[in-house]
């Protein structure tokens, strides 16, 4: 038979490996995202210049997710010096700040465009 009438087939444990290999690479995508989930999740809202609360409670030595929504009417900034972390809302968003385990102890955050009136404190116990 001419070479080109050849059919050329692949073994069966090649499309076999493939597809395990897909579901594989999809599953280490996927366990960081349900880990994720799996945090705990503590709420800060900034309004006219206030937060509340004032004071958050976190678990000591474990990650948490922190959502700040700024309700107006101006651009608030959540920032914290000691723990490297800021984010700027404009009026009516929400973001979310994930934070690696903080040992026991407080930790001050405000928002800079209102350090006057908008002073927190984090407290991991």
């Amino acid at each position: 038979m001419p070479h080109s009438l050849v059919q050329h087939r692949q073994p069966a444990w090649r499309g076999f490996a493939a597809i395990t290999a897909g579901a594989l690479l999809i599953a280490a995508f996927a366990l960081p995202a349900m880990a994720a989930d799996d945090m705990p999740t503590i709420h800060l809202l900034m309004k006219d210049g206030r937060l509340f609360p004032e004071t958050l409670e976190v678990p000591a030595n474990t990650k948490f997710r922190l959502t700040v929504k700024n309700e107006g009417p101006g651009a608030a900034e959540f920032e914290s010096l000691e723990l490297r972390k800021e984010t700027v809302l404009a009026p009516g968003v929400t973001r979310s700040l994930v934070f690696h385990p903080l040992k026991p102890g407080t930790y001050k955050f405000f928002d800079d465009f209102h350090p006057e009136t908008a002073q927190g404190r984090i407290v991991a116990k």
